[in-house]
């Protein structure tokens, strides 16, 4: 049986150095400023090991955001309010965080021109949305909400005023503005009563 060779750590490194400059770059300069030569420059890694991870400029983009993503998400508890609030308050943190807000901004700008952008936004729609589906497919097994629910939709209530309210109207948002919209959801849909989801 062959056995799974653990990642050479210098291999790690390199990466995560490439990342941290890649994150920078986003942060400082736009998508403009994120090329291979900016990367290598800063972090001292070279063009060749970052057109070996990272062919284009989106995959560097993908891989700053996907590691926003990874590190923002919750693991569910089986408590359906709790994990939605936990889950969308990882959501606006990246929302408020300078590097995934503006990657997010550059992802959605360039996903209508270019397929290649319109391809890793949708890699990370899929990667950003999963915790959320998975919480709601073990609320509806849990006969928590409907059978009937549209889950897709249900995303689209629960992240979509997120989104609106920092990338299209520019405007920040707390904790509060979090509880109100999973409320408002869970007394659309949720099968319980409002008290046994905490909801006033």
């Amino acid at each position: 049986m062959s056995s799974v060779r653990p990642p050479d750590p210098r291999a790690v490194r390199s990466r995560d150095a490439a990342l941290a400059s890649a994150r920078e770059l986003l942060i400082e300069q736009g998508l403009a400023g994120l090329t291979h030569g900016a990367v290598a420059a800063r972090s001292g890694i070279s063009r060749a090991t970052l057109y070996r991870h990272w062919p284009e400029p989106p995959d560097l983009v993908r891989a700053t955001l996907a590691l926003h993503i990874t590190l923002s998400q919750s693991r569910p508890t089986g408590d359906l309010r709790a994990d939605l609030l936990t889950e969308l308050a990882g959501t606006r943190a990246m929302l408020h965080e300078p590097a995934s807000e503006q990657g997010m901004r550059v992802m959605i700008e360039r996903a209508a021109v270019d397929p290649k952008f319109a391809e890793v936004k949708e890699a990370l729609y899929r990667s950003g949305t999963r915790v959320v589906r998975a919480i709601l497919a073990d609320a509806i097994a849990r006969a928590e909400l409907p059978a009937e629910l549209d889950v897709d939709l249900a995303i689209d209530q629960l992240h979509g005023p997120l989104f609106f309210r920092r990338l299209v109207a520019n405007r920040t948002f707390d904790l509060d503005y979090v509880h109100a919209v999973v409320d408002d959801f869970l007394r659309c849909h949720s099968t319980k009563p409002p008290r046994q989801q905490g909801i006033s």
